[in-house]
């Protein structure tokens, strides 16, 4: 069947041209955001941690050793702000190399 000639169930009202276009209450929503939380322990040492973090996440030498240092003086430390679902990959994968993650919502 040509394709002029199928038989394509749409709204008129949602019809302009040969487009439809999406209803109003159909706005993008963003995706919750999450912290990945470093915790401090008596497990690793930095240069585990450190290298761990440059393995599993987008930050750099410095910012990994600052991480670092941060959850060891002050017992935790931020990794990364993200998506719910790869914040929960992240805690996953940061666990199998042994160090303590949790994951929390961004308020």
């Amino acid at each position: 069947m040509p394709h002029d000639q199928q038989n394509v169930d749409f709204d008129s009202a949602q019809m302009q041209g040969n487009t439809a276009t999406l209803p109003a209450s159909t706005k993008p929503r963003h995706l919750p955001m999450y912290r990945v939380l470093l915790h401090n322990d008596d497990q690793n040492d930095f240069e585990h941690v450190i290298e761990t973090l440059l393995e599993l996440t987008p930050l750099t030498l410095e910012e990994s050793i600052e991480r670092c240092e941060e959850a060891h003086k002050t017992g935790c430390a931020l990794v990364i702000v993200i998506h719910r679902e790869r914040a929960e990959l992240y805690e996953e994968q940061l666990r199998s190399k042994s160090l303590t993650v949790t994951i929390e919502p961004e308020e």
